[in-house]
């Protein structure tokens, strides 16, 4: 009981490349970042800053809410 809230982000980006029909290598070059971040990202390995958020946001041309959320990890494991 209590405590304070523990979160992790989510992010589409696999699914937003892939229905693009786009490699990680493609996506990559697009943002401006290597191949190895795009994987590191679509498997929850690192968060991307805020600035390569942005970037996603306007490669993908959706808003941040759309590729990013916060999951409370207290609720996805009951």
């Amino acid at each position: 009981m209590g405590g304070t809230p523990q979160y992790r982000i989510i992010n589409k980006v696999k699914d937003l490349r892939l229905t693009r029909e786009w490699t990680q290598e493609q996506l990559a070059i697009a943002a401006g970042v290597s191949r190895q971040s795009i994987n590191s990202i679509e498997r929850n390995r690192y968060v991307p800053s805020l600035e390569l958020a942005l970037v996603f946001a306007r490669v993908f041309e959706c808003t941040t809410d759309e590729i990013f959320h916060l999951e409370n990890q207290m609720e996805s494991q009951s």
